[in-house]
């Protein structure tokens, strides 16, 4: 009997060995902390070297479509000013941050929980007892009704809704810089009908001064003239101000310094030649099929409902089988354990009530934003429509007085009219002018509010752009 005891004593002795040895080698496979500070300055300086004429940025563009013939880009679309964002911008690479996280949760969720192994060794004083006494037993867990499966269901809508944020975010860059090209452009045209309205107003003021210095027009209305020469100068130089800051917008939106932004020149975006008229069934279709957070929600439903799922699977306990041995001062101990949780006297009641009502603000969520997606995509068209027709409306009304204008210049050339006469005229041009390009740019920004709203390239749903 000794010598048995002795054979097992060397047996477990052996296999206490080998645990230890393979911890110890496990420990020298783990990874290290290896610190990563993050370095203002270094951020800075690499910000500053992004230029939309960057060799990789280019190469970028080639594995989009471009060919070599189009680069370098030198009349920047918003289809390449949305490619600009998507290689520069650093909210992206927040949201692929974000998406590589809920990767690894995901890989985490599929990881099946390893065994554990316990051990314990004892000495005693006592002469009557063999001095030691050493234990080894095995936790191995068994999980019940599938809920690993579940926990990966549940990472898995997760994953690919911040996925999806990706694509938001993207999409949000391209709305930003849709609004701010539209801005620029009307800034254009605004600095340019403001300056011509500014020779006109200074031609006024010096047709005046010939007036009054032979007596023919009062101080008054010579002072009225240099009032109006002056707002205008003031509008000019507003406008102007306005452009360094709007050039300043896009610079952010696209991720690059200003300077560089500076230097680039913008496609014009030229007027819609047929009216915007989609179908309200159309429109509603488009914004439930395109619109990136409907899809998010429907993944955050879907994570929801496996976390209910997984709720209810807990009603019936996880067990764990634990085989061990122990050397009880002489006596050989073996043992056979099985433990769990005592679920089944309240049946995981409140984690699925809690689980049932997430659900439940999940579903009047996704709900709600349905509702207010059709409800902001007919608001948009309507929009559209509205400022489709004043446009036409504005563009009448500029044409008649081009004509008045022309009939003007004929007088003036038969003697009837004078040049003070004629340049009032022009001016009432330059008012007919200054309400188009406002309308334009009205027109413009609405069809950026409906294209965001439907989360979709309106040139796809049949209109086009001259």
């Amino acid at each position: 009997m000794i010598k048995h005891n002795r054979l097992t004593i060397n047996a477990w002795s052996t296999l206490f060995l080998l645990a230890a040895t393979s911890a110890s080698l496990t420990a020298c496979s783990l990874q290290q902390y290896t610190p990563k500070p993050l370095d203002p300055t270094k951020s800075v300086v690499a910000f500053e070297r992004n230029s939309p004429t960057d060799a990789q940025f280019e190469q970028y563009l080639l594995n989009n479509g471009y060919t070599v013939a189009q680069l370098p880009i030198k009349q920047w679309n918003l289809d390449a000013l949305t490619y600009c964002a998507l290689f520069f911008h650093p909210s992206l690479n927040v949201a692929r941050a974000q998406w590589r996280a809920a990767e690894t949760a995901e890989l985490a969720a599929a990881t099946k929980t390893l065994p554990t192994i316990n051990g314990h060794l004892a000495h005693s004083d006592d002469e009557a007892k063999k001095p030691f006494a050493f234990g080894l037993s095995i936790d191995i867990p068994i999980e019940s009704n599938n809920k690993r499966d579940i926990r990966i269901e549940n990472a898995r809508h997760l994953s690919q809704a911040a996925k999806l944020g990706i694509a938001q975010t993207a999409w949000q860059l391209r709305n930003n810089i849709a609004q701010t090209r539209s801005e620029l452009q009307f800034n254009f045209h605004q600095i340019n009908v403001l300056d011509d309205e500014r020779a006109l107003r200074q031609e006024i003021v010096s047709l005046f001064q010939k007036r009054v210095d032979v007596g023919a027009a009062s101080n008054v209305e010579l002072s009225a003239a240099n009032l109006q020469l002056q707002a205008i100068q003031t509008m000019l130089n507003t406008a102007h101000d306005n452009k360094r800051v709007l050039q300043a917008k896009l610079a952010g939106n696209l991720g690059l310094p200003l300077e560089k932004v500076m230097k680039m020149q913008l496609e014009e975006r030229d007027s819609v030649k047929q009216t915007v008229n989609i179908p309200t069934a159309n429109l509603r279709t488009a914004a439930l099929l395109n619109r990136l957070d409907i899809r998010i929600a429907l993944e955050r439903y879907a994570a929801a409902e496996a976390k209910l799922k997984l709720e209810i699977a807990k009603q019936r306990p996880d067990i764990i089988i634990s085989p061990g041995y122990a050397f009880d001062f002489g006596d050989n101990v073996w043992s056979l354990g099985v433990s769990s949780l005592l679920q089944f006297l309240n049946k995981n009641k409140l984690g699925i009530a809690e689980a049932t009502q997430l659900r439940e603000v999940e579903a009047a969520q996704f709900e709600a934003l349905q509702a207010q997606v059709v409800l902001d995509a007919n608001i948009a068209h309507t929009e559209v429509m509205q400022a489709t027709y004043a446009l036409q409306n504005k563009q009448q009304l500029q044409t008649k007085q081009n004509e008045n204008t022309q009939r003007m210049a004929r007088k003036l050339a038969a003697g009837e009219a004078d040049r003070l006469e004629f340049t009032y005229a022009k001016l009432e041009n330059i008012a007919a002018e200054k309400n188009v390009i406002l309308a334009h740019f009205q027109l413009m920004k609405s069809l950026d509010q409906l294209e965001n709203t439907l989360q979709i390239p309106l040139t796809g749903m049949g209109i086009k752009e001259s």
